[in-house]
Formats: C-alpha cells, sequence, structure tokens
C-alpha cells in the first residue's frame, strides 16, 4: 500500500517546472570583504509526478561572488537535482562583496539559473555592498573628528582616554561587533541633527526570521560607558540600540563646573538587555528623548541629579519577561541607602509619558524624596501630591506601535489623551521641537513626539 502512494516517475513536460519562493533574493546591505549571513529560499515543485532540474547555475559578471548549497550540497553548479511530486528543497546563498570605495551602498547581481525539461527560470541574487572603515581595540588619546561617510566597524573597543574628546558629525553611524563596546573616559560630542541621526547599533544587517529584523535584537554588542572621569558629553539626535548594558553613565568623580555629565536631545535608547539607561551618581539631562525596549528596565537613576523632560519611556520588550518597571530609582531613601554616603536621587520629571508593559514606576510613594513629575502621564492610577503634580493617571497614551507586529512607534495616535495635556511653560529651549522638527506650542503634547495626522510608518 505504502508503495502505490509513491509517484516514481518523473514529468518531462514543459509545463511541470518548479516555482520560487522570491523571484529576488534580496541579501540586503552587506559589508564588503566579509562573509554574509547565509540567506534561503524555497524551490517547489507542484507538479503530480517528480522532476529533474537538469542544471541550476550562476550566470552574470558577478557570478563568482556568491556560494551556492543546493538540497544540502555545496558547489558552483549542480545537475539532474530530483524533486518528488508535491516536495520542495532548499537554496542556500552566501557572498564576499569587494571594496568598491564608494560612501554609499552599490548593488551586486547575478543570475540563479534553472533549467528544467528545456525551460530556463532565473531567481536574480541581490546584494548591496558598503564599505566600512574597522576599528580594532582603538583607543583615541588626543582629541579626534569622525565625520560621516563610511561607517565604522567596530572590534573589541572604541575608548575615549580621559581627557580627549571626541567630536562626530551629523549622519556618522559606528557598528559595533559581538562583544564590542564604546567607553568614554573623555567627553563624546556626537552631534546630531534632525534627519541626520548618529546611529550606534550591532553590525548585523538583514533579518533574524522572516519578520524579525536584526534592528529589533537587544544584545549584539555590549554598550556604552560613561566613566566617573567623562563629563560635558552631548548626545544630540542619536540612535543607540541593540546592547546588552545599553548606556551606563557614572558620575563619582564630579567635576565643580555643575555641568551635565551627559545630555541627550531628541535621541533614541533602545533594545538592551538589561537597562536602556543606567546611571549611578550621574547628572542626566534628557529633552525629547526616547528610551525604550530593555529587558531590566528603560531607565535606572541611582542618585545623581537629573531632568527629563519631554521624554518618553517605554518597554515592550521581545525577548524575556520584563525584569522591573520601566522608570526605577536606587539611593532614593534611607530604605534604598547604599552606604556610600552619597546624597540621594534627586529629579525633575516634566512632560514626559512613562507606559508600557509591566510597572511604571519602581517607588509610586515618592513622599519627603526629591523626585518631582509634574504634567506625566502616567500607566498607575493614582492622584496628585506634592510630589505628582498635575499628572494624568492610568491612561494609554495610544502608541503606534504593535508589539506583535513588530511595530515600535511612540508617536500618538488620535484621541490620546497626551495631546494638548503638557505644560508649555515646562517646555525646556533644548525640547522646542520633536525629533522630526515639529515645535511643540504653547499647549504641547506629554512625550517625546508633537501629535501629527500625517504618520508615515
Amino acid at each position: 500500500m505504502l508503495t502505490s502512494c509513491i509517484e516514481d516517475g518523473f514529468s518531462t513536460s514543459p509545463d511541470d517546472c518548479p516555482t520560487f519562493s522570491v523571484d529576488t533574493l534580496d541579501m540586503g546591505v552587506i559589508f564588503t570583504e566579509q562573509p554574509s549571513t547565509t540567506h534561503r529560499f524555497t524551490v517547489y515543485n507542484r507538479a503530480s509526478k517528480g522532476i529533474n532540474i537538469s542544471n541550476i547555475s550562476i550566470s552574470g559578471a558577478n557570478a563568482d561572488l556568491f556560494r551556492l548549497n543546493v538540497d544540502g550540497f555545496s558547489g558552483r553548479e549542480f545537475s539532474d537535482v530530483e524533486i518528488r511530486a508535491k516536495d520542495s528543497i532548499f537554496v542556500l546563498v552566501e557572498t564576499t562583496l569587494p571594496a568598491n570605495g564608494a560612501t554609499v551602498p552599490v548593488e551586486v547581481t547575478a543570475a540563479l539559473d534553472f533549467v528544467t525539461n528545456g525551460v530556463k527560470q532565473t531567481v536574480t541574487l541581490a546584494a548591496q555592498g558598503r564599505d566600512v572603515t574597522r576599528l580594532y581595540a582603538t583607543v583615541l588619546d588626543t582629541d579626534t573628528h569622525l565625520r560621516a561617510g563610511k561607517p565604522y566597524q567596530v572590534f573589541d573597543s572604541l575608548v575615549v582616554a580621559p581627557g580627549v574628546t571626541l567630536t562626530v558629525d551629523p549622519d556618522a553611524e559606528f557598528y559595533f561587533h559581538d562583544g564590542a563596546m564604546m567607553v568614554v573616559r573623555g567627553t563624546l560630542k556626537a552631534l546630531g541633527a534632525q534627519d541626520h541621526e548618529i546611529t550606534f547599533a550591532g553590525d548585523r544587517t538583514g533579518y533574524v526570521a522572516a519578520d524579525i529584523p536584526f534592528d529589533l535584537m537587544s544584545r549584539q554588542w555590549i554598550g556604552m560607558f560613561f566613566t566617573s572621569t567623562s563629563h560635558a558629553n552631548e548626545l544630540n539626535y542619536c540612535h543607540i540600540c541593540n546592547t546588552w548594558q545599553g548606556v551606563t553613565v557614572s558620575g563619582l568623580d564630579a567635576p565643580d563646573d555643575a555641568l551635565p555629565d551627559v545630555t541627550m536631545v531628541n535621541s533614541r535608547l533602545r533594545n538592551s538587555g538589561g537597562f536602556a539607561l543606567e546611571t549611578y551618581y550621574a547628572r542626566i539631562n534628557a529633552y525629547g528623548c526616547e528610551i525604550a525596549e530593555a529587558a531590566s528596565g528603560a531607565v535606572l537613576l541611582h542618585g545623581g541629579e537629573h531632568v527629563f523632560n519631554h521624554c518618553t519611556l517605554a518597554n515592550y520588550y521581545l525577548f524575556s519577561i520584563l525584569e522591573g518597571p520601566i522608570l526605577q530609582f536606587g539611593q532614593i531613601n534611607p530604605v534604598t541607602d547604599d552606604g556610600s554616603g552619597r546624597p540621594m536621587v534627586r529629579a525633575d520629571i516634566s512632560n514626559t509619558i512613562i507606559y508600557g508593559n509591566g510597572m511604571d514606576l519602581s517607588h509610586g510613594d515618592l513622599t519627603d524624596t526629591a523626585v518631582t513629575l509634574r504634567n506625566c502621564l502616567l500607566k498607575s492610577d493614582g492622584t496628585d501630591d506634592d510630589n505628582f503634580i498635575n499628572c494624568v493617571w492610568g491612561e494609554d497614551p495610544l502608541y503606534y506601535t504593535v508589539r506583535e507586529e513588530y511595530i515600535f512607534d511612540y508617536r500618538l495616535r488620535e484621541g490620546s489623551p497626551a495631546i494638548g495635556a503638557g505644560n508649555g511653560a515646562l517646555t525646556a529651549p533644548a525640547a522646542a521641537v520633536d525629533r522630526y522638527g515639529l515645535p511643540r506650542g504653547a499647549t504641547p503634547e506629554i512625550g517625546a513626539y508633537v501629535y501629527t495626522e500625517n504618520i508615515n510608518q
């Protein structure tokens, strides 16, 4: 009976040819002179009999740049590849693209040809090669200016020595290899601008799975550390993502100039395996920033002096159970005193949204603390007091975020209770416009983003 169910014959009809899961295998942007990740597509036999693909080969000027594995066998060319009726095989493709001398990605294509029953079919192989400047365990011991153009791919570490200033231009891109980190012992001036963000991200491109790009994955590189000797740092229009430990700031050696250790304007910190922002006795000023998606919680403020104005603190982290509230405090009252003898945390948080999965605050009662939230939207149900002033309690801000569809957009939908609920008198000059250049006005939105009906996701 089993034998009678298997059709061993092979069709010779030109009408019985394979079909493919893609017409073009787009391998995305690949850094030149290093192997790509493996990309895959499926070859189907929809016919009621088996088919014999007499030849599979790559053609075109760039044919030698691509490597194949067909149904488990590696090679350059394949003959007599059989697919049983209603069955399929996988084709795996890799490439290593040569340097091209350009500052923008250069597309490279080749044709992967299949000949079956005299009929030729083609799947296009496409990749975009991008040259990078590779930095290996680099220590900057003199003032340095890094400009946009070729991205910087960092291996092991990029360190700014004490007393040294690193200035980074708008549109500059830093991609960190697995296990790499950035350590700032001096000063970082990352001066991005509207529509010209500076990127600090992992160096993996493409997709983890069909619908999940590596852009959403945390734990691709260790993170960015500002040590106790680092002061007066600026992160303007920066995008920092894909880290193990996010951005960590230690402010133990604060000078007497009273400048913040880190000032962030219209920046995004997201996708961390720990905290997105973790601070110890530091001074942080954050204006118009989005801080989101972190396993441990979006922000930890352990002691120090902080200003958060028109920020969105959220957490819809994908890859594990959340370990703590969105905004957490340490060294905030005698119960949390770590014995260091240093002052308790002082924080002025205004026109800010704190809303996402899990709890919003680690301390719901801020009595006798130096933490004040004014005109903030909170997930918790509560009432105003001396520490919570004119707040919006227990209301969904109606983000565009849809976690199940991998959309993480913290702008506001129509009907959001955050629209027009801010206090314009509290808007700091540094937060006068949002990341998209929209002015906040006299009755601003709570959160990082000005409401607009014209959303291009």
